[in-house]
């Protein structure tokens, strides 16, 4: 049986980072996914799963991510019941994430801006020399940068 799932979203909040009594760190968090296709309306259709991610990936998820990151998942389906404060029967689907993704670059402070206009190219990179002052084209063939403004997602 093959249960693997692949997600990418924007994160709906901060992750919610605790830990078991036995001191293993669990987050929770929501996706918003995109699905490919729109309503009869025109408009487009939205999915908010609810995510699980267990141990160091738990804590740097919390470290490195907040509200509105892109991130990519990858895991599996795992449903589960369970009993709520008023012993009324739930049922729970989650998505327990094995591996994450930070699919955008980290926010930038005054102190680093980069033209935006040319991408990476006029950033401001402490090895200037590493390609024979060159353009960010390691292999000299004039090929242009691509920017993240460039990317499809």
């Amino acid at each position: 049986m093959i249960n693997t799932v692949a997600l990418t979203g924007r994160m709906t909040k901060d992750p919610d980072l605790k830990y078991t009594q036995s001191g293993k760190a669990v987050a929770t968090f929501s996706l918003a996914v995109d699905r490919n296709f729109k309503d009869n309306n025109g408009n487009k259709i939205t999915d908010f799963p609810r995510c699980v991610i267990w141990g160091k990936n738990a804590e740097n998820l919390a470290n490195y991510t907040h509200k509105g990151s892109l991130i990519g998942v990858t895991g599996m389906v795992a449903t589960r019941t369970f009993e709520d404060k008023n012993g009324q029967k739930r049922f729970a689907c989650e998505i327990n994430v094995e591996h994450f993704t930070l699919l955008e670059k980290k926010q930038q402070g005054p102190s680093q801006q980069t033209n935006q206009n040319n991408g990476y190219q006029n950033r401001q990179n402490v090895n200037n020399n590493q390609f024979n002052n060159q353009s960010n084209d390691p292999f000299g063939n004039g090929a242009p940068d691509i920017g993240y403004d460039d990317l499809p997602f």
